[in-house]
């Protein structure tokens, strides 16, 4: 994995989060808040730390926008900072700019005024955990586009002691087994005369119509 340098803007607890995890994969992290407690918190597990005024302009020309792989904006708490920031760093030639918004108005304005991509953190885990547990036999999920999925279930009562080739759902459903998940193991060398036991889960591609009816969700 190429390592990237990050400008990370805003230090509540899903910033924290995030330079915890990228500095746990190796990325270069430079993390910027208000506060100047948030920012020491962070110094642990990121690269640099900077407290200032992320609508500053000049504060914002002094961190080199150019020079970053990815801009990272966690403001949570107050919109009109996260869309002036969001702003300022593609007018200062920031390469790709993702922000959080908490609904999709404000994703609107968002994308209007400079993101790239935009991040639902309270949305998707709202949803992951709507679906886990809303149903005992579903492990995992992540969700591709608007009509796709990814899903880690069990292995349904009626197919223990079939093989993949005998329960054929790529040809009734058009879902897709990408893996096999046995004591913790992944295992994405599957094979048609595999045979499915109860001690397995399985990893699987498909539309979510098509999984929700396979599967009974």
């Amino acid at each position: 994995m190429k390592t990237k340098s990050i400008l990370l803007i805003g230090l509540g607890r899903f910033g924290q989060h995030i330079a915890a995890k990228l500095h746990e994969l190796g990325h270069e992290v430079m993390a910027v808040d208000n506060n100047e407690d948030r920012v020491n918190d962070a110094m642990s597990f990121v690269t640099n730390g900077q407290i200032g005024d992320s609508t500053n302009t000049a504060f914002l020309k002094s961190l080199g926008i150019s020079d970053y792989d990815v801009c990272i904006v966690t403001i949570g708490n107050d919109f009109q900072s996260s869309l002036e920031t969001t702003n300022l760093l593609k007018e200062l030639g920031a390469k790709m700019v993702v922000s959080r918004a908490e609904s999709d108005t404000q994703a609107k304005f968002l994308l209007r005024n400079g993101a790239d991509e935009i991040v639902y953190p309270e949305k998707q885990l709202a949803h992951w955990i709507a679906m886990r547990y809303s149903a005992d036999h579903v492990y995992d999920y992540v969700e591709l586009d608007a009509s796709h999925m990814i899903l880690e279930v069990s292995i349904p009562k009626a197919w223990i002691g079939k093989t993949i080739a005998e329960i054929d759902i790529r040809k009734k459903f058009n879902i897709n087994i990408l893996a096999i998940k046995w004591n913790g193991e992944l295992s994405v060398a599957v094979t048609p005369d595999m045979t499915l036991s109860e001690n397995k889960t399985l990893l699987v591609l498909g539309e979510m119509k098509a999984l929700k009816k396979c599967f009974r969700i």
